[in-house]
């Protein structure tokens, strides 16, 4: 009877990313729940496969065929003792940096400590054992895959990495009814790591292909960095997609969240060949939503060298820094046009062009205190709604931001920003938040280093307003009332009292300004952003509707309605008038 591969998918993975790295050399031991592995590299016949029963002797085999040959073994036993083993040999191997992938089947994480015949407990090994330790879990959906193609990639990726030394993957079995009927293995992205020494690989586009880069959330940049990061993009005819936590203010950059919030798919953020991504998590989830339609082949730059792909598109990892990668690529390259970033421009020109009349709101304040923050100056942005209606606008030119969107909770932001101001006493220091990210840290006020350089904006709706906004699940679940009362959580705080932070702040030795509607909020603005040093720390609470606020970010993501008037006009002309009316009847019911 033939047999083909398993159809255990885990097992297909691994056996076809083993053959894309080039590892070939096998050191099989017999059992069951690594049967299907064994079975579907046996069948498969590109691999040089050796039988050795005890797994202690194995593990020290693969040691000697490693290192003697140059190349990366492949160990594999079943679970239990045999699987205990192999710790001589791997402790063997990290000493001496030897690329040994041991594969270790399991009956299923769930028999862990339930008394189960021949299921032990793997999660932790000892520190100079393993470099590295892979969990792989049943592969049920496409989420799946992705995760286990990444972690798989991890761990063959590790074996070489800083010198190399082995690794671990625990490969849960399909069960006692054991298939072996696949016939092809998957097709799977294959990514690579690079390092400072490697020869690196070109860059090539497609005929109409862009080039971009993504900066997520960044430290300081230094002029050697910024400079550097200029010369690829006039190299490449790039542009670098920001938000206020990326802190890039170089020539290329292009702040692209209002272009993301529209339906429409501007031809600007289309056919991106090659995406470069630098920095840390983003503040921009419209903009990587976007992207992840758009984008072809993603490459990440980071000295940590991890995988990290939000986008699901990732081709290849520079463990290098971002100035030296930038330089690496840009050298001997003559600059070429700014078409590129030109075109964002234009975009951008004729998409703020149509900005709307906004109520008086979380993003009014937004709209009009980025405009006119004194050059020289800070701003800390809170999280959720405070970062998404900032990103729609620019800043001028000379102010910084800063942004917590290492994890973008809102414990902790207040006190960020004190720390920043007591860092730099001589620079003004302004931070916007809405109520409950106040109110979670509003503690820290009564710190006795908080200095005159600090302005503090809040914004006070009563609530959590991002789950408020007319798209958000709460609002089709519950309802306004019924999401304000948990998942809001509206009403704490004394609701919008108007003197519980006043009290607070004057007694703390702040100056309060306050502000419920455009005139008191204008009134207020040219002494909140003023230039002069302050005596004493300001704090600025502006009370809104979360209705209007909710009304303002709609809005906003209904400027371009250009592409939805296209696509009617194009089904009315394919159609009819009667036939477009009825097919857009049938979608709303």
């Amino acid at each position: 009877m033939a047999y083909y591969y398993s159809t255990n998918r885990n097992v297909q993975l691994l056996v076809a990313l083993l053959k894309a790295h080039g590892i070939r050399k096998v050191v099989a031991s017999p059992g069951t729940t690594n049967m299907e592995l064994v079975g579907s590299l046996q069948h498969d016949g590109a691999f040089q496969m050796y039988s050795c029963v005890d797994e202690r002797s194995a593990a020290y085999l693969a040691c000697g065929l490693s290192a003697e040959s140059g190349e990366p073994v492949v160990i594999t036993c079943t679970e239990a003792t045999a699987s205990r083993n192999y710790l001589p040999g791997l402790t063997e191997a990290y000493h001496r940096k030897l690329p040994i992938l041991a594969v270790t089947g399991l009956h299923s994480y769930r028999e862990i400590g339930q008394l189960s015949p021949q299921v032990i407990d793997r999660s932790v090994s000892p520190a100079d054992a393993v470099r590295l330790k892979v969990r792989l879990n049943p592969v049920s959906s496409p989420e799946d895959e992705r995760e286990s193609v990444l972690q798989i990639t991890r761990a063959i990726l590790e074996l070489t990495r800083h010198g190399g030394g082995p690794v671990h993957i625990d490969l849960p079995w399909g069960g006692p009814k054991m298939e072996y009927s696949v016939q092809r293995l998957p097709q799977v992205p294959l990514i690579r790591r690079y390092f400072p020494g490697d020869s690196l690989p070109e860059i090539r586009l497609e005929e109409g292909q862009k080039l971009l880069v993504l900066a997520g959330g960044h430290r300081e940049w230094t002029k050697a960095q910024t400079e550097a990061l200029d010369r690829f993009c006039e190299a490449y005819d790039a542009a670098v997609l920001c938000d206020h936590a990326s802190r890039y203010y170089g020539r290329f950059r292009v702040q692209a969240t209002i272009l993301a919030a529209q339906d429409v798919s501007y031809d600007v953020l289309r056919d991106v060949g090659l995406l470069i991504h630098i920095g840390e998590e983003g503040t921009d989830d419209r903009l990587m939503q976007k992207l992840s339609t758009f984008v072809r082949t993603v490459w990440r730059v980071s000295p940590d060298g991890e995988l990290r792909d939000p986008l699901h598109r990732l081709g290849a990892v520079f463990e290098m820094e971002e100035q030296a990668f930038f330089t690496r690529y840009s050298e001997g390259k003559e600059p070429q046009s700014s078409a590129l970033l030109e075109a964002f421009q234009e975009t951008l020109r004729k998409v703020r062009a149509k900005l709307p009349e906004l109520p008086f709101s979380s993003l009014y304040a937004a709209s009009r205190l980025s405009a006119l923050l004194p050059a020289g100056a800070c701003v800390h942005l809170g999280c959720s709604d405070t970062i998404r209606a900032w990103n729609y606008f620019p800043l001028p030119e000379g102010v910084r931001s800063a942004c917590n969107s290492g994890c973008r909770g809102i414990d902790g932001t207040v006190s960020s920003l004190i720390g920043a101001s007591l860092a730099s006493p001589d620079r003004l220091f302004f931070g916007v938040m809405g109520d409950l990210t106040f109110f979670y840290d509003m503690t820290v006020l009564g710190n006795r280093h908080v200095g005159p350089n600090l302005r503090l904006m809040i914004v006070h709706n009563d609530g959590g307003n991002i789950f408020r906004h007319h798209g958000h699940p709460s609002q089709r679940w519950l309802g306004r009332e019924e999401a304000d009362e948990y998942i809001c959580a509206g009403g704490h705080f004394g609701g919008q009292s108007p003197s519980f932070v006043r009290d607070f702040a004057e007694n703390l030795g702040f100056r309060f300004l306050t502000a419920s509607d455009q005139e008191s909020f204008e009134k207020c603005l040219p002494d909140f952003v003023s230039p002069e040093p302050s005596v004493r720390p300001v704090l600025f609470e502006v009370f809104t509707d979360a209705e209007q606020d909710a009304e303002a970010f709609e809005r906003m993501e209904k400027i371009d309605q250009t592409g939805k008037s296209q696509a009617k006009e194009a089904l009315r002309s394919v159609l009819g008038e009667q036939g477009a009316e009825k097919l857009k009847r049938l979608f709303k019911k």
